[in-house]
């Protein structure tokens, strides 16, 4: 009330009644302005005035964002227009040159054509043994070996093409094939970038060079087509370090064929009947089922863990740690080496269980993950290779 009664004397200080006298036609008339309508009309004011503001930030966003999208339209399809354009003009010269018929045009031409295609052989020795180039390659080289034409500039112009076809189909690969290990990393909560080998693990001609020109001087080819093959051997760069990656993390299932049951989050918990936190997934199946380590690592732990029962746990480095929990026997010991899929014991009922199955938790730096994320991850990784 004391706390009131100061804000209404604050207020009444700042709104005192006001007297307005207006004189019109020899007459005076007077107004009396209280504090209650001055403070209405100022929180009127105030309104109209934010809602003024906020109208007026509104449309200046509004005019400033469809100008920046519109300047980087048309930035991209002049880029795109000149880059179409160049390509253009540099075929339709050497194809004037080889039909002008001299042996030195012709040689010249030859000459690119077999510089592009060295530069194509040390990408595709690069991709070379990757799961899934064969497939993605393979129909666009047929059709460029089944391509006979008798006319030399017509055989020219069609190598050329395949060239372009070609790096279209393995930039294209390369690309999806990196983009899809980045989202099952992403998918796990983890970063990709911190995943990758440090220092020179990874790598190539390819890619050592960072300006396009430099490799374009290197290959001796345009600028342009090194700086397709250079994106293209960086993808597949990045693509053969995420998997490497991958291998070493616990994106396996621990049980291959078990049924998911209780997964991870507040669940309603079967002994008090009250909501309660489940930290990893529960699989269901028949006493004995072998449980399958989902990642290479090291044993950390073996035995009994109150509520858990029989427990194994694996590190698996950089601060990732898989838990198997209520296991009927367990067939390793701590400090062993195990690898993929490698059994781990027997599923029980052992500790704070119902039933037979395996509880199964994922941890990182010390938190528990969701182990679902973990086995999406997985999935996503298979479909990549």
């Amino acid at each position: 009330m004391t706390r009131l009664a100061r804000l209404r004397r604050s207020l009444i200080e700042l709104f005192p009644e006001r007297h307005l006298y207006v004189r019109s036609g020899g007459e005076m008339k007077g107004y009396v302005l209280s504090p209650k309508t001055q403070m209405i009309a100022a929180a009127g004011v105030s309104a109209a005035a934010l809602w003024m503001g906020v109208c007026s930030a509104a449309m200046l966003v509004n005019v400033l964002s469809v100008s920046s999208a519109d300047r980087e339209v048309a930035r991209t399809q002049a880029k795109y227009e000149r880059w179409i354009a160049d390509r253009q003009a540099r075929l339709n010269s050497a194809m004037a040159q080889l039909n002008a018929g001299g042996s030195g045009a012709t040689a010249g031409v030859a000459a690119d054509i077999e510089k592009r295609h060295a530069a194509l052989a040390m990408l595709l020795t690069d991709m070379k043994g990757t799961p899934g180039a064969a497939q993605a390659l393979t129909p666009v080289i047929d059709k460029a070996v089944a391509s006979s034409d008798a006319n030399p500039a017509q055989i020219v112009d069609t190598v050329r093409v395949s060239q372009e076809q070609l790096l279209d189909a393995a930039d294209t690969f390369a690309k999806s094939r990196a983009d899809r290990l980045r989202l099952a990393f992403r998918l796990a909560g983890l970063t990709p970038a911190a995943y990758m080998p440090k220092g020179n693990a990874l790598g190539g001609p390819l890619i050592e060079s960072k300006d396009p020109r430099a490799l374009a001087a290197v290959l001796d080819v345009d600028e342009s087509f090194a700086d397709r093959i250079q994106h293209a051997a960086a993808d597949m760069n990045e693509a053969k370090g995420l998997e490497e990656a991958a291998h070493d993390l616990p994106f396996a299932k621990p049980t291959p064929e078990a049924e998911r049951s209780s997964s991870f989050g507040v669940r309603v918990d079967p002994f008090t009947g009250r909501p309660a936190f489940h930290s990893g997934q529960d699989f269901s199946g028949s006493r004995m089922e072998a449980i399958h380590a989902t990642g290479p690592g090291v044993v950390s732990f073996t035995g009994v863990r109150s509520g858990y029962g029989n427990t194994v746990e694996i590190d698996h480095g950089r601060g990732l740690k898989t838990r198997y929990a209520h296991l009927a026997v367990i067939a390793v010991s701590v400090g062993q080496q195990v690898a993929l899929g490698q059994r781990l014991g027997g599923m029980g009922s052992t500790g704070r269980s119902t039933g037979t199955h395996l509880h199964y938790e994922v941890w990182l730096n010390g938190r528990a993950m969701n182990p679902d994320r973990f086995l999406k991850a997985g999935d996503y990784v298979q479909q990549a290779e």
